[in-house]
């Protein structure tokens, strides 16, 4: 069994004395593993940090193995944003998230090209990672559509209306109006315009904030909750961040 195609390193595990074991995102293959002999040594490190991009090719004798893995760079993401720290938490939360959420082996197409998308832009201008906010948004809630937990937010869950669309249920994950929420509206969770108009580029440090509260519920509910793990750190300090400069 092989195959050969590009990918994004999500994440890389010790393995043995010199291995690592290598967690990838391919667009044909969705995530997979696989064993890179010497992984660990010094002329590999910097090839598997999350996030580069990598031409890889994956052997095994039989298909339901873990197999060898071995790449080539292609972009060296990681090294490019490590002195921009907004970036650096950007790119390592959306490479946490997709390594813990992403079942194994199945292609999901959108996510693959959304997280490829942010990990190009947050390396080419790392000193702008802000013009990345939205986009971000954007892409775990389209992963969480991709894994069965779509929010709906096409009408307001109370009165029906589409307008003034501006809290989520934070149970049902149904929008919800101004109108609609009424003495309830502390209890929700508030919803960034940019969620709802994909033609929204930048977004205010507020908004980000906020986002980053309702996407996370839901991931952490939804997603990492229902396999009995934590949200990834990574992502928990993402959100720390944004906190701190809302």
């Amino acid at each position: 069994m092989e195959w050969i195609a590009p990918g994004i390193v999500l994440s890389a595990a010790p393995y043995g004395e010199s291995g690592a074991v290598i967690h990838v995102l391919t667009e044909q293959h969705g995530a997979w593993r696989g064993l890179a002999r010497g992984g660990q040594g010094r002329r590999q490190t910097p090839l598997w940090q999350p996030g580069n991009l990598v031409s890889l090719r994956w052997v095994a004798r039989l298909a339901d193995q873990l197999g060898t893995l071995t790449g080539e760079p292609v972009h060296a993401s990681a090294a490019f944003v490590l002195a921009a720290p907004d970036a650096l938490s950007m790119l390592a939360s959306c490479c946490a998230v997709a390594d813990g959420a992403l079942p194994e082996r199945e292609a999901h197409k959108p996510v693959f090209d959304g997280l490829l998308s942010l990990v190009t832009r947050l390396s080419l201008a790392p000193d702008r990672a802000s013009d990345c906010r939205a986009d971000l948004l954007r892409w775990e809630r389209d992963l969480l559509a991709e894994l069965g937990f779509g929010l709906d937010l096409s009408a307001c869950a109370v009165t029906g209306a589409s307008d003034d669309l501006v809290y989520v249920s934070p149970r049902s994950g149904r929008a919800v109006s101004r109108a609609g929420a009424g003495e309830w509206a502390g209890r929700l969770l508030t919803l960034p315009e940019a969620l709802l108009d994909d033609t929204i580029a930048h977004i205010s440090d507020p908004d980000w904030r906020d986002g980053l509260r309702l996407t996370g519920h839901f991931l952490d509910r939804d997603v990492f909750g229902n396999r009995h793990r934590p949200l990834p750190a990574a992502r928990i300090r993402l959100a720390d961040r944004a906190a701190l400069s809302a």
